[in-house]
């Protein structure tokens, strides 16, 4: 039964993962906007005391937040798979983006929407409530751009809008090749912007998004794509529109990357931007592999969150980020799934904990303090961190925010018999990471029934004949 038809906005749970920690017999109320209205804890439901716990339908199984995904290019989940062979001496990042190029310039409108309604819907089935859309193709093949110029992103939001994932919008502004002003390359023509025509897209997109309560943002895409004027001019226009709209860019997410900047500016990537941009709460910094230990602690110091999307890192050959020293300065961090090798949030946060445990050969790296439950604590740090940087009150299980939820399903083999915290790690680190999630909810309204979205079927076929068309026209 779904939470529009239900009588009453209500669901009851033996245990739920609150801001604080774990609760024992919780019950969420929340309004016809799906924000939490009331979250009580400790009632029981067969005292006859509890009241409305009484009439609310039952989890079945511990209730934990919806995960946010902080970084996504929907379009790359049809690219999936296609670069996984040896094609030089020594594969790269960059060997495999001008792969990507290739893929990204045969992108229709339409194409786009069924894979990212796919793709969104995967999202769903495996625990992420809302996405941060990194958005970059713009225009019609050779940079021409379409007759309604937001042909693109409102393919996006349409599909976010089919199958309810929350949805922040980050058109992203491309302008250069590398550092230093260098020309765009021929297939990037597709990702060009002035500064002028990007303010103009979000003026455009301003109201669409407000209307299907999305949030809307800026990508400057890196500071290689961005000359520091046109970044400057674009944030002012950008924040004169929307004071509290996020900014999420690429960071010092490959070491060439850093070279080129140092030899551009004298200056690491990070270094450079605390130094010449208003980094603060709004941002997002995407990646950040590769900083010096004083650049932790600036970026940790502007209250900017780190977007961590281990399992790309993983599959670029990016590198690791030093979590232990990002938390030791009090850093904030979500996850993404970016180009979506993997769509998956526990997935996503059993690489990251397995990378830190590789590289510091320890256990246990990110639990501790009042979490030591690792998977209970990185938890509500990515959902903490996620939900900043998606500019949308989607932090958690408590009133004032969105009514986001996934129910784990306590009858599977890997959480039956386990107490709540101890089956949460399970569907972390021992189960198939969607396999035990039975229900998600966005916004008060279940999205995902008995680990499947009522769209699956159509929308694996679109994705399907989408991706086939695509390769035939290679």
């Amino acid at each position: 039964m779904t939470a529009s038809s239900s009588i009453s906005r209500t669901l009851f749970a033996a245990d739920a993962l609150l801001p604080t920690g774990w609760a024992r017999n919780v019950l969420l109320s929340w309004n016809e906007s799906g924000q939490l209205t009331e979250v009580l804890t400790g009632l029981d439901p067969q005292s006859g005391e509890a009241g409305e716990a009484e009439e609310a339908a039952k989890a079945a199984g511990p209730l934990i937040p919806g995960m946010p995904n902080l970084h996504s290019h929907a379009f790359q989940r049809a690219f999936g798979g296609l670069t996984e062979f040896r094609g030089q001496a020594q594969d790269s990042f960059w060997s495999w983006r001008k792969l990507m190029y290739g893929f990204a310039n045969r992108m229709t409108p339409e194409a786009l929407e069924a894979i990212a309604t796919w793709l969104y819907l995967e999202m769903l089935e495996a625990g992420y409530t809302s996405v941060c859309e990194f958005h970059y193709v713009h225009h019609d093949v050779g940079g021409k751009p379409y007759a309604n110029d937001a042909s693109l992103s409102l393919a996006l939001l349409r599909a976010a809008q089919k199958t309810g994932i929350g949805m922040t919008l980050l058109p992203v502004l491309y302008q250069t090749s590398g550092f230093g002003g260098l020309p765009p390359r021929e297939d990037q023509a597709r990702f060009i912007r002035s500064t002028d025509n990007m303010l103009g897209l979000l003026q455009h997109l301003e109201p669409v998004t407000r209307a299907q309560q999305a949030a809307l943002g800026l990508a400057p895409h890196s500071l290689r794509a961005v000359p520091p004027d046109s970044l400057k001019t674009a944030l002012a226009g950008l924040h004169a529109m929307l004071p509290k709209a996020p900014v999420h860019i690429h960071i010092a997410e490959q070491t060439q990357e850093v070279d080129d900047c140092l030899a551009w500016s004298g200056q690491r990537p990070v270094q450079w931007l605390l130094d010449h941009a208003p980094v603060d709460a709004r941002w997002c910094l995407i990646h950040a592999t590769h900083m010096t230990p004083e650049e932790y602690a600036g970026a940790a110091r502007s209250a900017a969150v780190a977007g961590i999307c281990p399992t790309t890192e993983a599959n670029l050959g990016d590198g690791i980020f030093d979590m232990p020293t990002w938390l030791r300065h009090g850093g904030r961090w979500g996850i993404g799934s970016d180009s979506h090798a993997s769509v998956n949030a526990a997935e996503e946060l059993l690489m990251l904990e397995y990378s830190q445990r590789l590289n510091l050969r320890q256990r246990n790296v990110l639990g501790g303090g009042a979490q030591p439950q690792v998977a209970t604590s990185m938890t509500l740090q990515a959902v903490a961190g996620g939900a900043q940087a998606s500019g949308r009150a989607i932090a958690g299980l408590a009133v004032g925010q969105q009514a986001d939820f996934v129910v784990l399903d306590a009858r599977h083999v890997a959480l039956n018999g386990l107490p709540a915290d101890s089956g949460h790690a399970a569907h972390v680190f021992a189960s198939h990471r969607t396999s035990a999630i039975a229900d998600v909810w966005v916004r008060g309204q279940q999205r995902v029934q008995a680990g499947r979205h009522a769209l699956h079927e159509v929308a694996q076929q679109g994705f399907v004949q989408t991706r086939k068309a695509l390769l035939q026209n290679a």
